[in-house]
């Protein structure tokens, strides 16, 4: 017998399935016995007959027959019925003769052997771990169409949704059988096309780049996000739902999604239909209490969403986390804030009303943790601020599951509370599922500056189990070789405080200096949170730096030749190896919307280093940067605006190159590396400054290609300058350099982001510059991992 039939599982467009069984029987098709049609009978005695490895007390106990008790025809069907519901039989006849009752059998044989044929795409120890049927066992037909449905929906799953799975059933002696499953894998199925019907305020280009489906482009071979696989559809329609609602759009549907096949039956379009409804906006947001031993008043501070604004549910969810911290500071364990929130469909806004109540009374038991074969017990518990005999806040476990799931230790985390060995007590279950968190990464760029670029990296997440950080990674280009190696333990004392070291080293031959560097550092560092989105570190330096002559072409080890350099230079190179001892601080804010894609929001950093405890040199040296985001046309167009500087101070002598500012390249484009600043007048060599400041403006838009290519464009403007030498060692710099001379670009970028790296392409022209600026009107950089 064969069959022909198209799978489904779970709503997914499964592989075509062809059923082929030697041995088949179809359970729905069961041989009447020959007294169907006779009156009730009573019989005497019962015989087995055809069993081999089936007991005969077994057959009569699940037949479950009565000697001696009227039976009718219709009970007799149905110790048939039983008989074959087992799946130990291919063939089940109950017989009348006389008064005796024959049960013939005919049982199904036992599997010799499971093997997979023709599969190269997925392998076999994969597909037989999905499968239920294996060798010893007695064979199912029903056992193993479900088995090839099993394995289709995983070829389905990796996009090859034409593969073609055959089950033969093989003969051999003594009633036994091999099962062979015979696959024929199709071709990935292609995303061809994905639209959307209903979308008003958003383009179908700005919807695509919220889901994760993507149409296939011309780096089809090298993406996995444009394979068509149905449970991403699914995942996209979250995803869109959470845009919109995001965007105040409260009322939002996603109202279907279709996945066609093309005339072509080798890719699929896609089609969301949604409905976007209004877009609603904030409105009075007030914190009410309704327990009267608690003050409303000490929670209104707090309340920072301002009149007007588009609604946003994280910033509501932010205000409800900050009340319910301040209420557990504030000796209220039990008080809650929900949310009332009041629709004014007339000028579309949603007024808020907080409400202060006390939620019910109960503790936590325990913390029941399972699943984690690798991690340690106590790097999960951490994650919750709560412990046993603390009260139960279900949105404070909410958060320790969110924040377990961050650490990204795992495949999956399920968080649930029940209720504990008595009322008023809950017991929390953690159950988890271990994910490899050791990674290899190669890596391979070019830069148009310092030529192709590559590194190797080894990292660990979860060292031994512990949660900590190690990385080592060394990394090569044209003019510099590097080597780190980091440690950090996120947790120290189980309290929020990150402590860890770093070990670094760099040797820099740069074509725009006449001079090397070696340098190597060794940095302990302690770090901790200042809020949900800052970070205080502070840290101790100590390094080792030597400038070093570079030799001509001309050079020989009998006659060392060198580039002619700068008397300010060559002070640096007469010192030799400088030893600096150095502590230091640093502080940074992220307030992005996205950190992969941000469209709104800013990032601050501040750094402060001051050297002198001990060493060869005193100083202390600033740097700030603050980056600011906002886009427009419906995140179409994103504005980056960033501004940073520097200043280096110097206590015992004149500051040395290594520590000394330079622009130029990827800070001030428009111009090369090491472009502009104070520069020996004689030599051309650039020298650097202790002081800069630089500010950047840029655009970034579609072009109008289909976005699945990656590629758009951009617009920036550059200003800025670097300046101010203490000591010239009696070199005659290039006129006013000492002083801030501005310095400043335009130009236009063509951004490809593509599945061997980002490319990135930039068309510069310097509008203001001095006649000795080394000036560049393109650059182009790839940076790529594997």
């Amino acid at each position: 017998m064969s069959s022909t039939k198209r799978l489904s599982a779970a709503g997914r467009m499964a592989a075509q399935l062809t059923f082929v069984g030697v041995l088949s029987a179809t359970t729905g098709l069961i041989s009447q016995p020959h007294v169907a049609q006779a009156q009730s009978i009573s019989y005497q005695s019962v015989e087995v007959r055809g069993n081999a490895r089936i007991a005969s007390s077994t057959i009569l106990s699940i037949a479950a027959v009565e000697l001696g008790v009227v039976t009718s025809p219709a009970k007799i069907n149905s110790a048939v019925q039983r008989l074959y519901q087992t799946g130990f039989f291919e063939a089940v006849d109950i017989d009348v003769q006389g008064s005796n009752l024959v049960i013939n059998v005919v049982e199904n044989p036992t599997i010799n052997r499971v093997s997979i044929e023709g599969n190269r795409r997925l392998k076999d120890d994969i597909l037989l771990g999905l499968i239920e049927s294996s060798s010893r066992q007695t064979y199912s037909p029903t056992r193993a169409e479900s088995d090839t449905q099993k394995i289709a929906e995983a070829y389905a799953a990796s996009g090859r949704v034409a593969t073609q799975i055959t089950p033969k059933v093989i003969k051999r002696s003594q009633n036994r059988v091999d099962l062979v499953f015979q696959v024929v894998e199709g071709s990935i199925s292609e995303i061809e096309s994905v639209s959307f019907v209903g979308n008003r305020n958003y383009s179908d280009r700005r919807l695509r780049s919220v889901i994760e489906s993507k149409r296939a482009g011309i780096f089809r071979a090298l993406s996995k996000r444009d394979t068509f696989v149905a449970d991403r559809i699914e995942f996209d329609k979250q995803k869109l739902t959470e845009f919109y609602l995001n965007n105040g759009y409260i009322d939002f549907e996603v109202l279907g999604a279709s996945s066609d096949l093309t005339r072509s039956q080798d890719s699929f379009g896609v089609t969301f239909n949604v409905r976007e409804g209004q877009q609603y906006n904030y409105g009075e947001v007030t914190i009410v209490s309704n327990e009267p031993d608690v003050d409303a008043a000490d929670f209104q501070n707090l309340q920072k969403i301002k009149n007007g604004r588009r609604y946003d549910p994280r910033k509501l969810n932010d205000l409800i986390d900050n009340i319910e911290v301040r209420a557990n500071r504030l000796n209220y364990p039990f008080l809650v804030a929900r949310p009332n929130i009041s629709r004014n469909d007339d000028t579309r806004t949603l007024d808020i009303e907080i409400s202060l109540e006390r939620g019910q009374r109960a503790f936590i038991e325990r913390i029941d943790i399972e699943g984690n074969s690798i991690t340690l017990d106590k790097v999960i518990r951490r994650e919750f601020k709560v412990a046993e005999g603390d009260p139960f806040n279900q949105r404070a476990i909410q958060q320790a599951a969110d924040r377990v799931r961050a650490l990204d230790y795992f495949e999956e985390v399920n968080v649930e509370a029940r209720e504990g060995s008595a009322a008023g007590r809950a017991v929390i279950d953690v159950n988890v599922k271990e994910k490899t968190t050791g990674s290899l990464g190669f890596g391979v760029g070019y830069n148009s500056s310092n030529g192709p670029v590559g590194n190797v990296e080894i990292s660990q997440r979860n060292f031994l189990g512990r949660g900590q950080s190690v990385r080592f990674g060394i990394s090569t280009s044209g003019e510099a070789k590097d080597f780190q190696l980091a440690f950090t333990e996120p947790q120290f004392l189980d309290r929020d405080l990150a402590v860890g070291f770093d070990l670094s080293g760099r040797t820099t031959s740069s074509s725009y200096l006449p001079v090397d560097f070696e340098t190597i550092q060794f940095s302990p560092r302690v770090s901790f949170p200042t809020g949900e989105d800052g970070r205080f570190t502070i840290y101790y330096k100590l390094a080792r730096s030597e400038v070093l002559r570079q030799e001509t072409d001309d050079s020989t080890d009998d006659m060392p030749l060198y580039e002619d350099a700068s008397a300010i230079t060559l002070a640096d190179v007469d010192d030799g190896a400088v030893m600096t001892s150095s502590i230091g601080f640093g502080y940074k804010i992220d307030k992005r919307d996205s950190i992969i894609s941000p469209t709104s929001g800013y990032t601050l950093s501040f750094d402060q280093e001051f050297a002198g405890l001990g060493g060869d040199v005193s100083f202390s040296k600033t740097s700030a940067n603050f980056k600011m985001f906002r886009s427009f046309f419906n995140d179409n167009v994103v504005v980056t605006a960033e501004l940073e500087g520097g200043y280096l101070h110097n206590i015992d002598r004149g500051s040395r190159i290594t520590n000394r500012f330079f622009l130029g390249g990827d800070q001030l484009r428009g111009f090369e590396d090491y472009g502009i600043g104070p520069r020996d007048a004689s030599t051309g060599d650039p020298v650097g400054g202790n002081t800069y400041a630089v500010a950047r403006l840029e655009a970034s838009f579609p072009i109008g290609l289909p976005e699945e290519y990656g590629i758009y464009g951009g617009l920036f403007y550059d200003i800025g300058s670097v300046w101010g030498i203490d000591d010239t060692f009696g070199s005659d710099l290039n006129g006013e350099d000492s002083s801030a001379i501005i310095r400043s670009a335009v130009g236009f970028s063509i951004f490809w982001d593509t599945a061997i790296g980002p490319l990135r392409f930039n068309f510069a022209k310097p509008l203001k510059k001095q006649a000795y600026d080394e000036t560049e009107t393109f650059r182009f950089t790839v940076d790529t991992r594997f």
